[in-house]
């Protein structure tokens, strides 16, 4: 179980993200669209907590500042431990603040961070697929590699409780 805050796609990325994991899952490659609870939306993830106090996260997420939408582009795909295949967003310095005074609000709320959304280890990323076996990661990346390069526009946020998908929009865009 863990709560994620996320940069939530504009209608346009949602849809470019959403037909890539359609074309994955196409070719038997699982996405979020048939993980666990299937109520997943294309995100990045600004922080993974593995512990928290609910209502002192949500207050110290609706208090950050909204920076408005942010452009990310997608010249590549990364691979993580597990099979896990993602696009990998470009992390300018102004996306890398954002998600440090983002990260500084809820560790001030004595929230236990995953460590890979700490500064320096955190690389921002739109998952594309959650577990490709080792003979269909070729599969995985040149399905994802003939879409780039992508603009992703992210124009909202939430807090996303991953156990069951359960969403609470943020009023801006930290």
């Amino acid at each position: 179980m863990a709560l994620a805050l996320c940069l939530l796609l504009d209608r346009h990325s949602d849809a470019l993200v959403r037909s890539l994991w359609e074309r994955l899952e196409e070719n038997g490659i699982p996405t979020l669209l048939s993980h666990t609870h299937g109520r997943h939306v294309p995100h990045l993830s600004y922080a993974v907590l593995l512990a928290w106090d609910t209502p002192a996260v949500r207050s110290a997420t609706l208090a950050l500042p909204d920076a408005g939408p942010v452009e990310v582009s997608v010249q590549g795909t990364v691979v993580f431990p597990r099979g896990r295949v993602a696009l990998a967003v470009s992390a300018v310095a102004a996306l890398a603040a954002r998600q440090e005074r983002a990260l500084e609000a809820l560790r001030r709320t004595g929230a236990t961070i995953h460590r890979h959304y700490e500064p320096g280890h955190w690389m921002p990323h739109v998952s594309a697929s959650t577990g490709v076996q080792g003979a269909d990661l070729p599969l995985a990346v040149s399905s994802v590699s003939d879409r780039l390069p992508l603009t992703l526009r992210c124009d909202r946020a939430a807090l996303i409780d991953t156990t069951d998908g359960t969403t609470w929009p943020l009023p801006g865009v930290p």
